[in-house]
């Protein structure tokens, strides 16, 4: 098996940045540029509604400048495309579906899947790239196996900013025509090379929230299509926690998510839609009088019920193992996928910067079942659970609700 590293130089190819006007991108941008490649840079603007929106988190209009003040800087040709309408349907729609439904998607996710490497892909590709490239903190390694070439996506060398879970529903082929210029780099190392280029976004803030929407007041921005919906919110004290854990040891029975009645607790306090909340959440309950915090430790979007546990450590906000169905597991690794029965030991990632956690995957005709060695606090289903094998992540999938 020959492996080749993605910082390989290619002299001759083109490759289309994804310029967001952040110093990530912007740097990535630099070192092609310095590594001999053909660059040019494209904006894409995905979204172009203020609803839910905190302040003024990720403003277009600064983005775009920053982004076209870096391109001249490195005189590099700039390019816009409006991806709105596509970023709505593949990705906004679906998180608003997700939540209506009681379960907690991962936009971000979505993004990188539907549009950072389907639609911008080919957009980059009608311009006559090579390969796009991004501002992700994770890399890319090409190995030979049988004579063919696969591709692994690895974690990025700085731990406080791997971002490869975010791209952990890419398939080979998305893979073959990434790349990731500040993969091998630390942030404060990012920030000082944009300093010593004079990139104009190098002290620029870090983007926060729903990726190319910003920052927001989650339940404003649902209510967009999600209507409020009073209900109440109920509390199950820790000491009738046994009513709902599992009885035995079986793994079907571990992996199913906890199935709250109406009897199981007492009224507490009122909310304005189960669906605005999700499992581990502790703003937004306005429930005062308690010797510690509540959190969220289920709700019923049918019944419209907010079910809370006093205290981060509640019994029924752990959880042992999870459930993923076939249909949707994913593996960027197609090669290392079971061709039967049989169970494997990975580290596992159950939501962004989460350190990985120890566990054993099951695979059985139905899917996966993954039973970790320590319980794990809020398991959510919606979410994507992705193991790791060392520092690569060979696949994913959403958790299981039912």
């Amino acid at each position: 098996m020959q492996i080749q590293n993605e910082g390989e130089k290619e002299m001759t190819k083109k490759v289309v940045i994804g310029l967001s006007g952040g110093v990530d991108s912007s740097v990535a941008a630099y070192l092609l540029k310095e590594q001999g490649y053909e660059v040019e840079a494209l904006f894409m603007q995905n979204w172009n509604d203020t609803v839910g929106l905190k302040s003024e988190e990720c403003p277009f209009d600064e983005d775009i400048l920053f982004a076209q003040m870096v391109a001249k800087k490195l005189d590099i040709p700039f390019h816009f495309v409006d991806l709105s309408k596509e970023y709505r349907a593949q990705v906004i729609d679906y998180m608003f579906s997700e939540y209506e439904q009681g379960r907690t998607p991962n936009p971000d996710v979505l993004c990188n899947r539907e549009i950072k490497f389907d639609v911008f892909l080919k957009k980059a590709l009608e311009l006559g790239a090579d390969y796009v490239a991004t501002g992700h903190y994770c890399r890319k390694e090409t190995k030979i196996i049988d004579g063919k070439e696969v591709y692994s996506l690895l974690a990025g060398v700085d731990n406080n900013k791997d971002q490869s879970y975010f791209l952990c529903q890419l398939s080979q082929e998305q893979l073959s025509k990434a790349m990731f210029p500040i993969g091998e780099i630390e942030k404060p190392e990012v920030r000082e090379i944009a300093r010593k280029a004079k990139l104009a976004s190098a002290e620029k803030k870090d983007s926060q929230g729903i990726c190319f929407v910003g920052k927001v007041d989650l339940p404003i921005f649902l209510q967009q299509k999600l209507k409020a919906k009073p209900g109440v919110i109920v509390e199950v004290l820790a000491e009738n926690a046994h009513k709902l854990l599992p009885k035995s040891e079986d793994l079907v029975e571990l992996a199913k998510p906890y199935k709250f009645r109406r009897h199981h607790g007492k009224k507490v306090g009122e909310h304005n839609g189960a669906h605005f909340f999700t499992v581990g959440q502790r703003k937004g309950l306005n429930v005062g009088g308690k010797a510690e915090p509540l959190f969220v430790i289920g709700t019923d979007v049918k019944e419209n019920i907010v079910y809370t546990g006093m205290g981060h450590s509640h019994p029924l906000l752990m959880r042992k193992a999870l459930f993923i169905s076939k249909e949707e597991t994913h593996w960027i690794r197609p090669d290392l996928m079971p061709t039967e029965e049989c169970e494997r030991r990975y580290d596992i990632r159950i939501r962004y910067r989460q350190p990985l956690q120890k566990g054993t995957i099951y695979f059985k005709k139905e899917g996966l079942y993954i039973l970790f060695d320590e319980p794990q606090r809020a398991v959510v289903a919606g979410q994507f659970a992705a193991w790791y094998d060392g520092d690569e992540l060979i696949g994913s999938g959403p958790i299981d609700g039912e």
